[in-house]
């Protein structure tokens, strides 16, 4: 087995340290001393996620016979205790699986509208929107999703729940040393914590937080168990859910036992397409609006012959910008919950529909976002990814979210984890953006019940019928085009998986018109741009690609993202 080491390295060793190692053995390595690994080349299993100790917790699972599936649970319920600020059991997520026996799943535990929630209720009387109401404390939050989904995936997994879930209890009763990233994202958001909690969190340090300190979720660890005893009823019901409600009735939110104990995680047909003949690509239909721009964005570049324009050449990226910039007015005129809103899904991602949103393109100037609309049809930050992969052939990707960093900034008083903000997800008004800048109308209005949209992207890709790319990252609206590009830069490009994930990105979403562009490009690519009418900005980073690519011969390539503490493990 092949390895890359990076910098995650915490030497925290005490004696009580060395004797809960070898208790936790089984799961994860030390969690006071770990390395990540930013890529790994194998042959038996691969995990890829945004923390070394969650990679490991779920190639743990695939060592002890569990599936890709299995490794994903573990990974995921790791998440929830080492990765706070995205991994969770408050949010909710997508997840597209591809059997060894060619069946393809794709699972939505997306969060919901609590039944007393309104179209209006993040409007003050004037009918404006009220500032951080969507995004901060009780109110922001949407029913939670993320637990229904690791019930559903369940019965596609070997390993019993009690099994898959002990890395994450073990991690959150008796701590782990965290990362200097992870310490300033806690110290930054210190004050929101004291503000939108009625329940200090753990998450608190009065003296501040640095690397190498050690995390303890004890009520976490508590929740975790009982979902561990009662299954999914050990969160939607009984004392979790309790607390949850009585959070919610201290805070002025809105989730009732009715909303918790009414959620269910969907099963849904996945969205298919081919790209250039020999891909076959499974990503998550909607609400993911990514299921919808992903195959828009790649047939309009499709005939286009993007590796005679040159890889973060002026051309290519003009190319790909307008298509992203085409794609995302769809976005904002079409794309809602299509359990609620009738989506011209099939005109959307057709041919002929996307050569006439070409027919404009100029390749010598930039487009004009004023000028360009949705196309006419006839009828009608903070996330977390991660990858796995077995020898088997059984492949997940999964995407999961709180929305913003740490969510809404609320933690379930005694239940040790934090909510969601994805209310915010829904358009509040019609062109008002959210968050991320995504404006939407009446396909993604507040409805009791009703799942936001999302840009979540996880995606599978075939070739020769066989799991070839696993990939997803985080990142808001710039999720669905770091999906793109990263499957244009290994496909178009010939980028290898490690230059794909690592190479600056760029991202356009139509509104505001702004061609975002990570630090590295050159200085003449940027000048090129702004000759042909862009106004670009900067950004310190778009997304973090995870990446698991399997050979002919069947070795697995793992990569992490060089973006943040993410990690990849196999054997």
């Amino acid at each position: 087995m092949i390895m890359k080491q990076i910098r995650i390295s915490i030497p925290v060793f005490t004696a009580w340290s060395c004797l809960l190692t070898l208790t936790v053995s089984a799961q994860v390595n030390n969690p006071f001393d770990y390395t990540g690994k930013k890529k790994v080349v194998c042959k038996n299993g691969a995990a890829v996620s945004a923390h070394p100790l969650a990679s490991q917790a779920g190639v743990s699972m695939l060592k002890q016979g569990g599936n890709a599936v299995d490794a994903a649970i573990a990974t995921q319920l790791a998440l929830a205790v080492v990765f706070p600020g995205a991994g969770n059991l408050g949010g909710g997520g997508f997840m597209v699986i591809r059997l060894s026996g060619k069946k393809n799943i794709t699972l939505d535990f997306r969060e919901r509208a609590p039944g007393a929630a309104t179209q209006n209720m993040y409007l003050d009387a004037q009918g404006n929107p009220i500032q951080g109401e969507s995004l901060n404390g009780h109110r922001a939050s949407g029913v939670p999703g993320s637990v229904a989904g690791i019930f559903a995936a369940l019965k596609y997994a070997r390993l019993p729940i009690r099994k898959l879930i002990q890395p994450a209890i073990d991690l959150a009763e008796h701590g782990f040393a965290i990362t200097a990233a992870e310490a300033g994202n806690l110290n930054e958001a210190r004050e929101d914590f004291k503000k939108y909690n009625t329940i200090l969190p753990v998450f608190v340090k009065a003296s501040g937080w640095k690397a190498g300190d050690t995390l303890i979720q004890k009520d976490l660890a508590k929740t975790l168990r009982g979902i561990r005893d009662r299954g999914a009823k050990g969160f939607y019901e009984g004392e979790t859910a309790r607390l949850i409600v009585e959070e919610m009735q201290r805070g002025k939110g809105l989730i009732s036992y009715a909303d918790l104990k009414n959620y269910s995680a969907k099963e849904r047909a996945p969205m298919i397409f081919t790209y250039k003949k020999d891909y076959t690509v499974i990503t998550m239909p909607l609400p993911s609006s990514g299921g919808i721009l992903l195959p828009q964005m790649m047939r309009m570049v499709e005939n286009r012959d993007l590796q005679a324009d040159g890889f973060h050449s002026v051309k290519s990226i003009h190319l790909m910008t307008e298509v992203e910039r085409l794609a995302f007015a769809d976005r904002a005129r079409y794309l809602g919950d299509p359990d609620f809103y009738k989506v011209p899904v099939k005109e959307l991602i057709s041919y002929p529909y996307l050569q006439k949103r070409m027919a404009d393109f100029n390749p010598d100037s930039a487009g004009n976002s004023e000028k360009v609309k949705a196309g006419v049809i006839r009828e009608s930050d903070e996330t977390t990814h991660l990858d796995t992969y077995d020898k088997e052939g059984n492949a997940v990707s999964l995407t999961t979210t709180l929305n913003g960093w740490y969510g809404c900034k609320t933690v379930v008083g005694h239940a040790g984890f934090f909510l969601n903000n994805e209310m915010d997800d829904f358009s509040m008004k019609p062109g008002v953006p959210n968050m991320f800048g995504a404006t939407g109308g009446e396909a993604n209005a507040i409805r009791p019940g009703k799942r936001m949209l999302s840009s979540m992207t996880p995606t599978i890709v075939l070739k020769n019928d066989r799991p070839w790319l696993v990939v997803g990252t985080p990142g808001g609206t710039t999720i669905i085009t770091s999906v793109f590009q990263t499957l244009v830069n290994i496909i178009d490009f010939k980028l290898s998986a490690e230059d794909a994930v690592n190479m600056p990105k760029f991202h356009h979403q139509w509104l505001p018109d702004v061609l975002y562009m990570e630090n590295g490009f050159p200085d003449s690519v940027i000048t090129g741009l702004h000759n042909m009418g862009y106004n670009t900005a900067q950004r310190q980073s778009i997304g973090r690609t995870e990446v698991i690519e399997i050979s002919p011969s069947g070795t697995i390539e793992a990569v992490a993202d060089g973006r943040g503490d993410d990690g990849a493990e196999g054997f």
